[in-house]
């Protein structure tokens, strides 16, 4: 009898613990925002960063490096073109931005149930991006291959909290450099029908992005909407280089969208200020905004930032410090004025393993960039090792976060279940509410269930292995990979895919550059 009892015991134990690893959360394509912005800075502030970015442009201005198309370009429309420094009219690049540039647009998805609203009040959450390393608790760190791509394309399709498949989630390095964006590409539309981004590495390679969308999506259905989001990174402090002009220009030739975005770490790359930082960072993102709409008025912009500082002792990049959250709270204030949608990051952290303080920096620039209002919060789950390493385990920490991220922008419930005056009166002076119908009727919903976080009692706790936030995680993933299923796609589709990229394959030899 005793057996008995012990077994119907832990029976229900392993229920509970199963169901705490799969809670019921919501998936939406998006998340619509309800609570206000954080505004840090007033307008005289900002009045002050944009008059100061105007001055840069025009004293200063932005280098075009080996990309003479940019500067023919933006010498006919009236910027100031010595030799490859472009230096704009005071005004010029905000006027240009305004009359063209979209303040929001939907990136379609294979599926379209999936298709997702970038800009405006929504946030769309996507992986971390472009890590040459990968870990995990069984093998440690190690160099990324497409099998880890695919692994995280799948998680990042099964996660709920994640709305978007990300792009270069991990570098492939067994596969050649010249040829690996097929894969990766191929990757994110096969095992996942959310939204992708493209190959911006050459702009051959942008093309060939566009291309093998077509495959799926249509030719005319490519140049009439957007199904490609890709990063575009200045060359900071104040350059853009022929890679990144070229690819920006495949994709807004055929109206895909690109985020403009300086990657920045203060103190190398800006000033060591806040308000120095900002101030570049605008200059850049309206120059490449500016040139992207005089090759295609009206093709998706998206302004981007990625700000770090560095220790001053060691050169060493820092993350979830304060000023990389004063930067970009004052971005994004400067987007929404500028009226286009605004990029940020992210689960950023330096730590080289998913320990404390990979959870309290990554919690420091995800609840930032919530509050702060980013649209589109690239490196969501993943990030370790200040991007170097993606980590399978931290990715799992990291989609419980954004899950709760979608929790907390969509405020608080003031329906008459929000207000539960019913529980009020039922329960009254000095008794509980756990037996109350108003109770019971939500205890499903009431609060965010995490999907790996033990709130257990010690005892419990101890009976179930004394696992650590990574070991539970761990288990996690593994499950999730196993009862992992491919989301529908056309056969003929696929086979024109795995034509296309056998051919183009051939017509080259493998590099590693």
């Amino acid at each position: 009898m005793d057996s008995n009892r012990r077994q119907r015991k832990s029976g229900g134990r392993s229920a509970r613990r199963a169901a705490r690893q799969h809670p019921a959360i919501a998936s939406a394509p998006y998340i619509d925002r309800v609570i206000p912005y954080y505004e840090m800075l007033d307008e005289a502030a900002l009045e002050l960063i944009e008059k100061n970015a105007d001055t840069v442009l025009e004293e200063i201005g932005i280098e075009f490096t080996d990309f003479p198309e940019a500067l023919e370009l933006l010498g006919k429309a009236g910027a100031d073109v010595d030799g490859e420094r472009v230096r704009f009219p005071r005004g010029m690049c905000r006027s240009v931005i305004q009359a063209s540039a979209p303040t929001e647009y939907t990136q379609c998805a294979r599926n379209p149930q999936r298709n997702v609203v970038i800009g405006g009040r929504r946030s769309v959450l996507a992986p971390a991006y472009g890590s040459p390393f990968v870990r995990d608790l069984d093998q440690g760190r190690r160099y990324a291959t497409i099998e880890d791509f695919r692994n995280f394309v799948k998680l990042a399709y099964m996660s709920p909290g994640l709305h978007h498949s990300g792009g270069t989630v991990c570098e492939p390095v067994d596969l050649p450099v010249n040829k690996r964006h097929f894969d990766m590409v191929y990757s994110h539309i096969k095992y996942s029908d959310k939204p992708f981004m493209g190959s911006v590495t050459a702009p051959e390679r942008a093309q060939d992005t566009v291309d093998m969308a077509k495959l799926v999506f249509g030719d005319s259905f490519v140049e009439e909407n957007t199904v490609i989001t890709s990063l575009i990174n200045a060359n900071s402090p104040l350059t853009f280089d022929a890679t990144m002009l070229g690819a920006a220009t495949v994709y807004a030739r055929h109206n895909q969208a690109t985020v403009i975005s300086p990657f920045i770490l203060a103190g190398a790359m800006s000033p060591v200020t806040a308000v120095g930082t900002v101030t570049q960072i605008l200059a850049e993102a309206l120059a490449g905004m500016t040139y992207v709409q005089l090759v295609k008025p009206g093709a998706p912009v998206v302004f981007g930032t990625f700000a770090a500082s560095i220790s001053m002792q060691t050169g060493a990049p820092t993350f979830g410090t304060p000023e990389p959250s004063l930067v970009l709270y004052a971005a994004a204030s400067l987007a929404r004025r500028l009226g286009v949608p605004f990029r940020s990051g992210g689960g950023l952290c330096g730590a080289k393993i998913p320990d404390a303080q990979a959870a309290y920096e990554s919690a420091n620039t995800l609840q930032t960039a919530a509050l702060a209002g980013v649209n589109f919060m690239l490196h969501a789950a993943g990030w370790l090792e200040g991007g170097l390493c993606m980590g399978y385990e931290k990715f799992i920490m990291d989609v419980d976060q954004a899950n709760m991220i979608a929790v907390l922008l969509g405020g608080v419930d003031l329906s008459e279940n929000g207000q539960a005056m019913d529980a009020l009166r039922e329960v009254g002076p000095g008794a509980h509410f756990l037996g109350a119908a108003h109770t019971l009727a939500n205890v499903e919903t009431a609060f965010y269930r995490s999907t790996h976080a033990d709130s257990n009692s010690f005892e419990q706790w101890v009976e179930e292995g004394l696992l650590d936030t990574p070991q539970r995680a761990n288990t996690i993933w593994k499950q999730m990979l196993n009862e992992y299923e491919a989301p529908a796609l056309d056969s003929s589709i696929d086979d024109a895919l795995q034509d296309f990229m056998a051919r183009r394959k051939a017509e080259f030899a493998d590099r590693d550059y």
